[in-house]
């Protein structure tokens, strides 16, 4: 018996365009031609095409096929390397299904930093990059921390500074700064860490420094938003320090 692609392809369940990839992979060898020029599949050929669609159904990557197929009855340790990644997939897709049960839940942006879905809402855009970048740098106490700092209340003086232009006069820096300094000399006293030694929080083999948290603020702010932060942090010091006397 001799099919021609098309009847092949409608034999094992597949497309004529999947049987041509199987030829440009290697996983299937060209077979001969009939006198008018068309390709003339047996029933070696359906057998080994029946063979590669079951590995695929089971998750074997392409690449691996062909090896799995060499000697007729596969390898039981590559198998089971494939159930690993299977098996690591299915709790990626879990954890990922929860994830997106709590943001909408929370009514959170699509993109909120993972364990940040109950605040991200009312965080400003700066904000929520920043605690992108923290979840990727400081340890769970790290970040357990700034989970509870920002389900705090906020402020008129948070959304004075998320409205704040960048060529704010210099009386309207320094109000500012001084409305916020209280705010973050309570911070700093309540999660002294922040204050002391906020690299001590940083994850092992993660090449970060303070340069690289500056630059961020920096960079994700405009240049009076970020003026006003280093005088309130100045201010909040000299608070803390005079508290301490």
């Amino acid at each position: 018996m001799a099919w021609s692609t098309s009847e092949l392809a409608r034999l094992a369940g597949t497309t004529v365009n999947t049987i041509r990839h199987y030829h440009r992979s290697g996983l299937l060898e060209e077979p001969e031609r009939r006198h008018n020029g068309y390709k003339q599949y047996g029933t070696p050929d359906l057998v080994r095409l029946l063979r590669i669609r079951r590995l695929v159904e089971l998750g074997v990557p392409l690449t691996r096929i062909k090896a799995l197929t060499a000697d007729g009855d596969g390898s039981p340790a590559a198998l089971r390397q494939v159930d690993t990644e299977h098996a690591a997939a299915i709790e990626r897709l879990a954890k990922a299904r929860e994830d997106i049960a709590t943001i909408l839940r929370e009514q959170a942006p699509a993109d909120s930093p993972p364990g940040f879905e109950s605040v991200a809402a009312r965080l400003s855009e700066a904000d929520r990059s920043i605690v992108h970048v923290y979840t990727q740098v400081y340890d769970e106490k790290a970040l357990a921390d700034l989970q509870r700092l920002l389900t705090e209340d906020h402020s008129a003086a948070d959304d004075d500074f998320d409205s704040l232009p960048a060529d704010a006069d210099e009386a309207t820096r320094q109000n500012l700064a001084e409305k916020f300094a209280p705010q973050i000399a309570k911070t700093l006293r309540d999660y002294p860490w922040m204050n002391n030694d906020p690299m001590a929080h940083v994850l092992e083999g993660k090449s970060v420094t303070r340069e690289t948290f500056d630059d961020a603020m920096r960079e994700l702010h405009n240049e009076a938003q970020f003026d006003v932060l280093v005088r309130a942090k100045k201010l909040a010091r000299e608070l803390l320090g005079a508290q301490d006397e």
